[in-house]
């Protein structure tokens, strides 16, 4: 499985990398920009995105507002702003900054089971 890390903080994205590996993914790409973002996603579809609000430069909520334009894919918003991303994209998950691991994983949990349904 494939996973879309949009996150302009290395350490944080490289955690974000360990615990979905550790829920059996085994491509990823992470980008830092809402432009890098999109075009990673119109390179390869992943079959999940996390994402986090502040970019440098753009906004995750309107990279990932693009990318699910075409197609729906299953969204985790790991933020510090996690207020905006309910009041804008009602129905996703949220994980709010600082994290745990655990929380990535049920979050990944919820929302491909969510997915399938």
């Amino acid at each position: 499985m494939h996973a879309l890390i949009i996150e302009d903080q290395s350490l944080i994205a490289m955690a974000i990398e360990d615990a979905l590996r550790a829920y059996g993914f085994n491509s990823f790409e992470v980008v830092q920009s809402a432009e890098a973002a999109i075009a990673a996603a119109a390179h390869r579809c992943p079959d999940l995105i996390t994402a986090d609000v502040n970019l440098r430069p753009g906004c995750g909520i309107s990279a990932v507002q693009s990318i699910c334009s075409e197609r729906p894919i299953p969204v985790v918003f790991i933020t510090g702003r996690p207020n905006e991303v309910r009041k804008r994209m009602p129905g996703h998950s949220v994980i709010e900054k600082p994290f745990h691991a655990d929380r990535i994983m049920e979050a990944i949990k919820l929302t491909l089971e969510t997915k399938d349904d």
